[in-house]
């Protein structure tokens, strides 16, 4: 199935960076941006940046929106459950499915709802976008890497694929996705929880001595907890996400740090929540992320105070 329009359910980093890149390349009515009505009120018409030029991504009501061919999941973890029940009618028979959410748990949400056929497992990694005050700064796109579910029917990675080669969307068709979304949890556990406790950046996580020992505890402890659901992860890969970090531009922040200028909840429970409950079911300790999990939780009651 060619696929010819991409539907984005989450207009922040993520859904910007790429579906302005698709519309750059294939046109802007290649791309849809879908919002319930009480989203749409508040931000369909706000005046959007993108690295400092006016962004003209328009945005439809989801009772307006037409079947999706391909449907991304780019909103945060915390609204994926209304983000479903908003795509309920957006979804046909063909609707090819991505969730760009953080974490190793949307997609399975996803299939819970839609099916496993039409749904495929992927991340984004390596970009460095910041998305604050409407304005989405970044200097690396990275990647979407993406490869098939246990379930997903034959030729739906491929007519992804297909369709962000034609769209100039930067993406790796993974072989083993499955390690390669462990592998970007470990980041995430790290770099993400780190820099949203000491209210830090890409430059301090991987410089300032306290928040690299933190950094470094919370991605060993995914290291094992990967472990015991038979995912392997190297040390040689925990160093390489570390190197990653410091190759990103220094006052640049992930998207936890993002949150704690804002004043935003966060996804905790996809990072330190997955990792301790894990843990837990397998009997591996992890008390960096249990303190990391209750330092963002005072954090975010500090701000209801």
């Amino acid at each position: 199935m060619a696929i010819s329009r991409m539907t984005i359910m989450g207009k922040g980093a993520i859904g910007l960076l790429y579906g302005s890149i698709a519309a750059e390349t294939l046109g802007a009515d290649a791309v849809e941006y879908v919002m319930d009505d009480a989203r749409f009120e508040r931000h369909a018409h706000d005046r959007l940046k993108i690295n400092g030029s006016p962004c003209e991504l328009a945005s439809v009501r989801a009772g307006e929106a037409r079947t999706a061919e391909l449907l991304v999941f780019a909103v945060k973890a915390t609204g994926l459950d209304a983000a479903l029940d908003e795509a309920t009618a957006l979804v046909g028979p063909n609707t090819r499915i991505v969730s760009l959410l953080n974490g190793v748990t949307s997609e399975q949400r996803i299939a819970e709802r839609f099916g496993w056929d039409n749904v495929v497992l992927a991340t984004a990694q390596g970009l460095d976008a910041t998305f604050l005050s409407g304005e989405l700064r970044y200097s690396c796109a990275g990647h979407i890497h993406l490869g098939a579910a246990e379930g997903t029917a034959a030729g739906v990675v491929d007519d992804i694929a297909d369709f962000f080669e034609r769209a100039g969307v930067p993406h790796i068709v993974e072989q083993d996705i499955r390690h390669r979304l462990w592998a970007k949890l470990m980041l995430n556990v790290g770099v993400n929880q780190t820099t949203m406790v000491f209210g830090g950046t890409y430059g301090s996580v991987t410089t300032d001595p306290e928040q690299v020992r933190c950094f470094v505890a919370a991605m060993r402890e995914v290291r094992a907890v990967a472990a015991a659901e038979g995912v392997t992860l190297t040390e040689e890969e925990l160093t390489g996400m570390f190197e990653l970090c410091a190759s990103m531009a220094p006052d640049g922040m992930p998207s936890m740090a993002q949150d704690r200028v804002a004043r935003r909840p966060t996804e905790v429970e996809e990072f330190s929540g997955t990792i301790c409950r894990l843990g837990q079911k397998h009997h591996v300790l992890t008390p960096q992320n249990a303190w990391l999990h209750e330092r963002v939780r005072q954090i975010e009651a500090s701000w209801r105070g």
